[in-house]
């Protein structure tokens, strides 16, 4: 039991670090974590408890990131209430889907996720950019995508987030980062919620990554603004991790199916 605990922790603080330091990749190793380190038996439970922790951890990393000054609310606000409606809807459907194909399409998404990681990125303007309706709908239909594969395969969707506000709205890396960290937020508590009202939820682990991504978070939020020069790098070495977790995934979900 205490063994457990500590697995928890420690995968909360790889959580929170990652969420902090580009965005994304808590998200998407927080399932496999949970089943694979922390020992969850039954993949919906460690969808529903992994969307409750990576909620809770981009909240408290959004925080960080807001007093950096690298969070364009405007464009997250437009974003996140698109992508929630989409998330309800994709978070619905995983429900209804078996577990086991569940986590096979779920590795797949994440070696699609890999690749487009490795995609170079140029950094848009730094200014905002004026809230024209074209900007508005493209922004909007953007997030309505994404959260409808976040609800569905109970991810954050930060990997999808950060080159979706980039595509959409030509901002910069650091402030896609921060400002993808409310939708990410947002999507997550929305998987959450519908998960919970279904018990699958285990709280006292969800808690115990939540702690652990405290001190994750704070970590991952400070390297990136110190190490954003980098970043590119940071996010090459971190897609070759979601590409071995990925095929293990696939590895193991094959062999019981």
């Amino acid at each position: 039991m205490i063994l457990t605990a500590l697995l928890a922790v420690c995968c909360g603080v790889l959580v929170g670090f990652t969420l902090g330091l580009i965005g994304g990749g808590g998200s998407i190793l927080a399932t496999p974590l949970l089943l694979y380190v922390v020992g969850m038996q039954e993949p919906h439970l460690a969808i529903g408890t992994g969307a409750v922790a990576v909620s809770a951890n981009a909240f408290m990393n959004l925080t960080g990131h807001a007093r950096a000054g690298n969070v364009r609310w405007s464009t997250a606000a437009i974003f996140a209430a698109a992508g929630v409606l989409g998330a309800l809807v994709g978070s619905t459907l995983g429900k209804a889907f078996d577990g086991q194909r569940l986590l096979i399409l779920f590795a797949l998404l994440m070696i699609v996720i890999g690749a487009l990681m490795l995609r170079p990125r140029r950094d848009g303007s730094h200014a905002p950019a004026a809230l024209t309706l074209s900007y508005v709908l493209r922004t909007a239909g953007t997030g309505l995508g994404v959260g409808v594969l976040s609800g569905f395969f109970g991810i954050g969707g930060g990997f999808l987030i950060v080159p979706g506000l980039i595509f959409a709205t030509g901002m910069p890396m650091i402030y896609a980062i921060g400002t993808s960290l409310f939708a990410v937020g947002m999507f997550g508590l929305t998987t959450a919620l519908n998960y919970a009202m279904s018990g699958l939820v285990d709280w006292v682990v969800a808690a115990e990554y939540i702690a652990g991504g405290v001190v994750g978070g704070m970590l991952g939020m400070r390297a990136a603004v110190h190490l954003s020069g980098r970043k590119q790098t940071l996010t090459r070495i971190f897609a070759c991790i979601v590409f071995i977790v990925a095929l293990y995934m696939l590895w193991r979900s094959l062999r019981h199916t």
